[in-house]
């Protein structure tokens, strides 16, 4: 789509998804058993016409550059891109300060492609969206911003996102930045609009206000807590509602979600299985592409004293499941499960191995963890809590007591 280019804010450091974080940024995280979480907003561009991206990294990259390396990959089509961009200390001896900084030291690749419009985009929710409707009515109202929003209830919202106010003809008249007490939408009580972290400026009214913003020692720079409040009340600042966004082949209930934490990233899983999920991965008219690797289809086989039961999971290529129960689990690539073996309500990373007649429930397994036979977890409160300790890089246990097992940890050897 010609006039337009996306920034896609990739350096989350995400410390609240520990140890999932340890060893790569929080866009890099898996999800979904195939998936990384940054696959979804790159394929709702891909999918809304629109390939003229760059992904803007910091923290611990290199997994995530090795992801987009290998799956994302634009040659052969003229002004067509999927293109990362290290932190480079481009404007001083300083990483990016905020998100708003984070474009303003990369001002000079927008200005190198002479946009109309500049897509600001955040790349760790998960969520599908027709990018080119919302450009449609940012054009439409001739906004100099316009904000993705959703309706959330106000009680998940304090101190957590941007909450905004709009009038009749959808001008934002208001914005506060995380607050304690979010207002709640006129007329439904209990709910309020939330910022979904998502902007489309036009090109000019963006460079001149990162610039301006830059040059003040008291700013955050970043959109939420200074551009957006400094913009609206003086510019043409729209609000698109995610509602409005229809995608062919999907029901018209909207789905966003924020994994910034454990128990958030696992509900966000839970929410892929079952009889009729509440996110489906499987809709042919809005296909979901990422990175997959050479790996022979999953393979599941009968005991002599057990069968392979698998119910309400998925399962990605590579794994071997013999003689094991699998219920209401996510596996990733090439994870094991022996005989007699029973995972339930469990998110199995990749490369995860599970020895015979184990008992498994609730928890997140990283990649390469091994667990001998006969070892239990999730279902004795006292000796998963032995397995916490003081190393905040070993593994833990959420607030809703989701047991998350960091990488290359052998339990029960």
């Amino acid at each position: 789509m010609s006039g337009v280019l996306a920034m896609i804010l990739a350096g989350g450091e995400g410390t609240r998804l520990m140890p999932l974080t340890k060893s790569r940024s929080k866009p890099s995280v898996p999800f979904g058993g195939s998936y990384r979480l940054i696959d979804f907003v790159l394929n709702n561009f891909v999918n809304s016409g629109i390939i003229r991206l760059f992904v803007i990294t910091q923290y611990k990259s290199q997994s995530l550059y090795m992801h987009l390396k290998n799956g994302w990959t634009v040659s052969g089509i003229p002004n067509c891109f999927i293109d990362t961009i290290p932190a480079q200390m481009r404007t001083g001896k300083d990483w990016y300060k905020g998100t708003a900084d984070a474009i303003y030291q990369n001002l000079t690749f927008i200005e190198d492609e002479y946009p109309d419009h500049v897509c600001i985009f955040g790349s760790d929710h998960i969520y599908k969206m027709n990018v080119a409707q919302m450009l449609d009515y940012h054009q439409a109202n001739k906004a100099e911003l316009t904000v993705a929003a959703i309706k959330m209830p106000s009680a998940m919202v304090a101190k957590r996102f941007g909450v905004i106010e709009v009038d009749q003809t959808g001008k934002m008249i208001g914005f506060e930045e995380k607050p304690a007490v979010p207002k709640e939408i006129p007329g439904e009580p209990g709910f309020s609009l939330v910022s979904m972290g998502n902007y489309i400026f036009k090109t000019d009214i963006l460079c001149q206000e990162l610039v301006q913003d830059a040059k003040n020692p008291n700013s955050d720079h970043d959109f939420g807590k200074d551009i957006i409040p400094h913009l609206f009340p003086r510019g043409s600042v729209y609000v698109y509602d995610l509602s409005n966004n229809t995608i062919e082949g999907e029901p018209n209930k909207v789905y966003w979600r924020d994994v910034g934490s454990i128990d958030a990233y696992f509900d966000a899983h839970m929410d892929l299985i079952g009889e009729k999920p509440v996110f489906s991965l499987l809709n042919k008219k809005w296909p979901l592409h990422t990175f997959y690797p050479p790996l022979p289809p999953a393979h599941f086989s009968d005991t002599y004293n057990n069968q392979t039961k698998v119910s309400q999971s998925l399962i990605s290529a590579g794994c071997i499941i013999d003689g094991a129960t699998i219920h209401k689990s996510i596996l990733g690539f090439r994870c094991e499960a022996g005989d007699g073996t029973s995972v339930e309500e469990c998110v199995l990373i990749g490369d995860v191995k599970i020895g015979d007649n184990c008992k498994i429930k609730r928890a997140i397994i990283d990649r390469d963890v091994e667990i001998a036979d006969g070892f239990t977890l999730g279902y004795d409160k006292e000796a998963d809590q032995k397995l916490v300790t003081d190393d905040i890089n070993g593994p833990r246990i959420s607030e809703n007591g989701i047991i998350v097992i960091p990488k290359g940890v052998k339990l029960g050897f």
